[in-house]
């Protein structure tokens, strides 16, 4: 009597599996199909879901790929080919093509909460292995609707409400600074700083901290015009406000529900009015085709629209990613070019290879040499040798980053006030 033996069904470890199960049916099958034929090994297959989700994310034809592979080559060769598109797609800048309806935020719920957790901590992206400015975060709402495909908050909140802390104000007038230290606070990290505006009085009682401890520079950190809070209020001189920064071209393709950029630069322009010291955020930078005439557009505007003595600070950083990130924006599916770029380890996390960002951030830096003299420009999360590859040095601790961030932006905020 001969026993027949059923044939290893090749997908059956993935069947449970978060990437796969965020493919439609007809790619799950497609896979299964491709996976079994060519005999693909364990990581083959994958890489073989990861490949077709970036597909998908990038608007590319994936199964295409694979069928005008596999004329006539064994299963390790098709394999092969198509790791070599996807790969070749990633090393290459990234295309946006044409014009697209831009999508909305997300739209989500805004609630309260009483939760007794500590809301004054080191920046979460803090690390030794960069040169970093010790920014301190006020968590005074956590999660974020404006929809960037690249954020990292989407990690951290997945409940999917933006929550708004209803003790703000009680647990900041608990909080005890040593009077004789410097401090850069800001509250941008766990959510837009504005996106919600003063809803439980959240605006107000971060702005009455401020006023209470002037050995502090509070920072708003935003991508939305949402400024009315501050416009009509009397604003501590050591509260600034600062504005990430994109072309037009990334905001409709990777930042949903943000305002546009006339509008950032417009808001910005309305509280330097006002006296408030403002800033900018070129982070993350993309290196996409057209990337140096969409950066230098924007430089133009903002050496044309402020003065540098009504500038705190201007930095740059680029799309960097822990290894959750890259898996929660796979399995969320949406359209986005954001990973479709040569990732590399970069201190612990992924990012851009330093060839490319050295030119990247050399570039956008030489737009302002009129300004190199009269604010103050750093790096985000950037290693040594990009500081010294770009502005040829850079600070031995980051005690001294910290320091020399605080005394430039205090400067500015009190040569403002004066004038």
């Amino acid at each position: 009597m001969t026993t027949s033996i059923t044939p290893k069904n090749r997908i059956n470890p993935f069947l449970a599996d978060g990437l796969f199960l965020s493919l439609n049916e007809e790619m799950q099958l497609f896979i299964e199909e491709i996976s079994n034929h060519h005999r693909l090994t364990y990581q083959q297959t994958r890489q073989t879901i990861d490949m077709a989700i970036d597909f998908s994310m990038w608007d590319e034809e994936y199964k295409e790929i694979w069928i005008e592979s596999e004329v006539g080559i064994s299963g390790k060769k098709v394999f092969q080919n198509v790791r070599n598109a996807w790969h070749s797609l990633k090393q290459n800048a990234t295309e946006y093509q044409g014009q697209i309806k831009r999508p909305k935020g997300e739209i989500r719920k805004v609630a309260s909460h009483s939760d007794q957790n500590e809301i004054l901590g080191m920046c979460p992206v803090a690390s030794e292995k960069t040169v970093c400015c010790n920014l301190m975060t006020v968590d005074a709402a956590q999660g974020c609707g404006l929809g960037c495909s690249y954020c990292s908050i989407q990690t951290f909140y997945e409940d999917g409400a933006i929550l708004v802390d209803s003790n703000l104000r009680e647990k900041l007038d608990s909080i005890q600074l040593d009077v004789s230290k410097n401090y850069h606070i800001g509250s941008g990290q766990s959510s837009d700083s504005l996106a919600v505006g003063n809803k439980n009085g959240i605006i107000d009682a971060q702005l009455d901290f401020a006023r209470k401890n002037p050995n502090i520079i509070f920072e708003f950190k935003t991508k939305t015009k949402n400024i009315s809070s501050l416009l009509d209020v009397d604003v501590p001189e050591n509260v600034f406000v600062c504005w990430s920064l994109n072309p037009d071209e990334i905001i409709d393709h990777e930042e949903h529900g943000t305002a546009r950029l006339n509008q950032r630069i417009s808001s910005a322009r309305l509280l330097a009015d006002k006296g408030i010291i403002v800033g900018f955020h070129f982070h993350p930078l993309f290196y996409y085709q057209g990337w140096e005439k969409g950066y230098k557009g924007i430089v133009d505007i903002i050496l044309s629209t402020f003065l540098p003595e009504e500038i705190g600070m201007i930095s740059f950083g680029t799309l960097t990613y822990i290894k959750p990130a890259i898996k929660r924006m796979r399995v969320a599916g949406f359209k986005s070019k954001a990973l479709q770029m040569p990732l590399v380890e970069a201190a612990g996390k992924y990012s851009y290879p330093m060839e490319i960002k050295e030119k990247i951030f050399g570039k956008v830096f030489s737009y302002f040499a009129s300004w190199h003299e009269h604010v103050f420009f750093y790096f985000c999360m950037e290693d040594k040798q990009l500081w010294k590859s770009v502005f040829g040095s850079y600070y031995k601790s980051n005690d001294l980053f910290e320091d020399a961030l605080f005394r430039s932006v205090k400067n500015k905020m009190i040569h403002r006030r004066i004038v």
